[in-house]
């Protein structure tokens, strides 16, 4: 389609390239020093992420979800609890509540952002759960589990609808940890602070991922919690390292979750160019939304909303039948993804939870509908036109082959008097 073997649906060559003697110098500086694990490398990286997020405290781990499960245990969840979370995300989410030894529970989305439906929340909250007299706590009614936090995704690069989020936790005694490991560099406008906050800044603590496709991206495995309480960072510190407070000196019993400094060196390097990777992306997205502007009875584009400055990790439309779209792009040499397309409730591995087909119908209807196009800072406008026309070229034959009449086989008697 384009000559040149297509489009990719990301390019994670360009920007290397580009930066290819900075972050040489960083392996050298490693090789130099000898700084492996943690040091100074590890320490910059973490004081400039906090600084670029507004918040008090980061600390480097190996993964996004060593992040969110060091920063779930961090903040007490204990076996036999729930935190709840959306079914619309990467099972990394869950995996890190199940493996700190809580249960998720579900909530439904928003139609439109695809994040975390503050309503759904509120009746989940208030209708699904009580009060233990005894204990003081809320517990789901069914299960009786003790719900003790939530878990609000970033999807897409846009931030959730934080303010309902975070008045209905302070409500029931809850904690909320930020899942941002889609979302570095997005801003939310929090009318209760009258301000704009950036993802990473408003939870108890929030857990990022540098997996090397994110808007910030390692080369390798890395991730972060951020935090504005001490008392989190310091325990995070301790997961991440063994539960060491010191060598050898095992506060608790903790994992082998650090940064590698190689790690943490590339991510500083790259940091410094984030928010013009992310404004080329806001740009890339506002010029797929102009190109698509005579297709909007047909597509469903990104919805940003005005309370959010959005970072487009992933561009998204939704269309009614998206896998035949996706096969014709495939064969136009155009490359899509589809994030993601099974709920994590209809997942096998998480049968035991006992849900079942039509319990979250925006979070289904959604799944079955959406479509990941080509999105990254270097995306020419000449390939998002390229994409964009086939798009509607696609849409057209479908809708056109709809309209043919459909005659079906001719009787024996039609036959016998054509003949």
């Amino acid at each position: 389609m384009t000559g040149n073997g297509g489009i990719p649906f990301s390019d994670l060559v360009t920007p290397h390239l580009e930066m290819e003697e900075e972050l040489v110098s960083v392996f050298r500086k490693a090789l130099k020093t000898a700084g492996f694990v943690g040091g100074p490398m590890v320490e910059e990286f973490e004081r400039e992420f906090s600084q670029y997020c507004g918040a008090e405290y980061c600390v480097g781990v190996g993964s996004g979800t060593a992040a969110l499960l060091f920063a779930l245990i961090a903040a007490g969840v204990q076996p036999g609890d729930t935190v709840v979370t959306v079914p619309n995300t990467f099972i990394a989410t869950t995996e890190a509540i199940s493996q700190a030894g809580a249960r998720p529970a579900f909530v439904d989305v928003d139609d439109r952002t695809y994040n975390m439906n503050a309503r759904r929340l509120q009746e989940y909250l208030e209708l699904q759960c009580c009060l233990d007299r005894s204990t003081g706590k809320l517990v789901n009614r069914k299960t009786q589990s003790p719900v003790v936090g939530i878990v609000p995704v970033h999807l897409y690069g846009q931030m959730a609808d934080m303010d309902p989020i975070l008045q209905l936790a302070k409500r029931h005694k809850l904690f909320v940890i930020e899942d941002a490991c889609q979302a570095h560099g997005a801003v939310y406008y929090s009318r209760k602070e009258s301000c704009w906050k950036a993802a990473g800044s408003l939870g108890l603590a929030a857990a990022f991922s540098f997996y090397p496709g994110k808007n910030l991206g390692a080369c390798g495995e890395a991730g972060a919690v951020t935090t504005n309480d001490k008392v989190i960072a310091d325990k995070v510190r301790m997961l991440r390292d063994h539960g060491q407070v010191q060598k050898y000196s095992h506060e608790i019993e903790g994992y082998n979750g650090r940064l590698d400094a190689i790690q943490a060196g590339i991510l500083r390097a790259k940091l410094k160019h984030l928010p013009e990777w992310n404004q080329k992306r806001r740009a890339n997205a506002r010029r797929y939304d102009e190109l698509f502007r005579s297709q909007i009875a047909t597509i469903n584009l990104p919805y940003e909303s005005p309370r959010n400055r959005a970072v487009y990790h992933l561009y998204v439309i939704r269309v009614k039948n998206r896998d035949q779209l996706q096969v014709r792009l495939a064969q136009a040499n155009v490359t899509t993804q589809i994030h993601y397309p099974t709920p994590l409730h209809l997942q096998r591995a998480y049968a035991a939870l006992g849900y079942e087909k039509g319990d979250f119908p925006v979070t289904e209807k959604v799944a079955a509908e959406i479509l990941s196009l080509p999105m990254y800072p270097e995306l020419e406008h000449s390939r998002q036109k390229a994409i964009v026309q086939e798009v509607i070229n696609s849409l057209a034959r479908e809708a056109l082959a709809s309209r043919k009449p459909n005659l079906g086989p001719v009787a024996p008697t039609e036959r016998r008097a054509a003949g």
